[in-house]
């Protein structure tokens, strides 16, 4: 089960709905980038301890200077998305937020097919149609 990515994604998936929860109580008084600086210390301080903990420390070198370029644009978006989520929590409803959020999903496969090239089946794109219509359902007044 540890090496399933079923799993894990529901792991993330849990995660992402306490992640809404803690938040929307946490933020209250604290100004919303503020709010991010310090989620941000303390999940660096998280993934500096597991890496110590497990051994799985590398050297900065070993990483390809491309996979560089990729992974500090894919931090500038992390960081990006985490501002824009937590101003939204602090504007509206967690429960009308995480939805809107979660159209991630939908736009993951759109880019995946086109600059990746990966390739969804008719099924794949009713439920990616549906994921679209549940999620601005949910976010409805």
């Amino acid at each position: 089960m540890m090496s399933s990515w079923f799993f894990w994604a529901l792991l993330s998936a849990a995660f992402a709905a306490l992640t809404a929860i803690f938040a929307k109580v946490g933020i209250s008084g604290v100004n919303s980038d503020f709010a991010t600086f310090i989620r941000t210390i303390v999940i660096l301080l998280t993934i500096a301890f597991i890496l110590t903990a497990t051994g799985k420390w590398q050297p900065f070198g070993s990483v390809a200077p491309r996979s560089y370029v990729f992974l500090v644009l894919s931090g500038f978006a992390t960081g990006a998305s985490w501002l824009c989520y937590f101003r939204a929590l602090s504007l509206g409803d967690a429960a009308r937020v995480a939805p809107i959020d979660k159209l991630s999903v939908v736009l993951v496969a759109i880019f995946g097919v086109a600059f990746l090239g990966e390739t969804l089946s008719p099924r794949n794109w009713l439920g990616v149609l549906l994921i679209a219509s549940g999620a601005v359902l949910v976010a409805l007044r």
